[in-house]
């Protein structure tokens, strides 16, 4: 009897307490519909439609779409963005993770240092990052240009159509090893220490330790980086978009996707394939995140 007066009273409780939670829960759901679900479906209802000067705006089924698939300028942005993927971000994160590795491995003097000039870059906004490279790239008034001069050395234009791409890996790489470095040292430091004690203990080396024990450990923190960095690498704009003007001939409007989907809604005034420009390069973005991340899993089965 007293279980059941306990359980009777303990409903308007439950109740309270659901209701509370989908109170505090309310102001996010309200942001989530408003700022991304709202835009994406009226994205999407923009990209079957087609507008021109004589018709006005005429529903197009999914022809933007098809045109996206076989638009040279389109496609080789994404090439460009692919080469990018493949050079810049190995690099990246190759070296965040040697940050994070002598810094966690305690022998590091002034880590502390180390770290907060490590992530410094990162907290310069990205305009800012690039307009500083931009004068520093400059050939005639850049200060790698005049180094160079000035100890009679030949002065490459890295803002030339050979170099550019290169040049944008550098302002990347720069602005973003202190981020990943973040990362991956926080979860270094959740590893037992007593896994280190153990394998010192048998006689492995810090090497062996780093390449055995923690970098296996830290598997997800890695992969987070990595499905961040390809998400990036295909939304590249500040880069194009603030160098052209330094080379116009070295950067196309279609450089990178997410530029030219900008020149395309903005410039061009093609919202409607815009949109479906931006469609696609979303899908394409998580469909090369979802190959890394079973690729993954594919290799962990095995190693099990």
């Amino acid at each position: 009897m007293s279980a059941l007066v306990a359980r009777r009273n303990s409903r308007p409780l439950r109740r309270k307490q659901v209701t509370t939670a989908y109170l505090l829960l309310a102001p996010f759901v309200v942001v989530f519909l408003v700022m991304l679900i709202i835009p994406l479906v009226y994205s999407g209802y923009l990209s079957t439609f087609r507008t021109t000067l004589i018709g006005g705006t005429q529903f197009n089924g999914l022809a933007n779409y098809v045109r996206a698939f076989t638009d040279s300028e389109f496609l080789g942005g994404l090439g460009r963005m692919g080469l990018f993927l493949i050079i810049q971000v190995p690099l990246m994160l190759g070296l965040s993770l040697f940050v994070a590795l002598a810094l966690d491995s305690g022998r590091v003097r002034g880590s502390a240092a180390v770290r907060l000039l490590t992530f410094v870059p990162y907290a310069v906004p990205g305009v800012v990052a690039t307009m500083m490279w931009g004068y520093l790239y400059g050939n005639d008034f850049g200060l790698i240009g005049q180094i160079l001069r000035a100890v009679h050395l030949p002065a490459p234009n890295l803002l030339s159509a050979q170099n550019i791409l290169g040049s944008m890996m550098n302002i990347v790489t720069w602005q973003y090893v202190g981020y990943n470095m973040i990362i991956m040292f926080a979860a270094l430091r959740t590893i037992p220490t007593e896994l280190f004690e153990a394998a010192e203990i048998d006689g492995a080396s810090q090497l062996r330790i780093a390449w055995s024990i923690k970098i296996p450990a830290i598997r997800n923190a890695i992969m987070l980086t990595v499905i961040f960095s390809i998400i990036g690498t295909f939304q590249l704009f500040n880069e194009p978009s603030l160098l052209r003007p330094l080379n116009p001939a070295a950067i196309s409007s279609s450089y990178t996707p997410n530029f030219y989907a900008y020149n395309l809604a903005f410039i061009n005034q093609d919202i409607n394939y815009a949109a479906a420009i931006a469609f696609v390069l979303g899908l394409f973005i998580a469909a090369i995140s979802y190959v890394v991340q079973l690729s993954t899993r594919t290799r962990e089965g095995d190693g099990k």
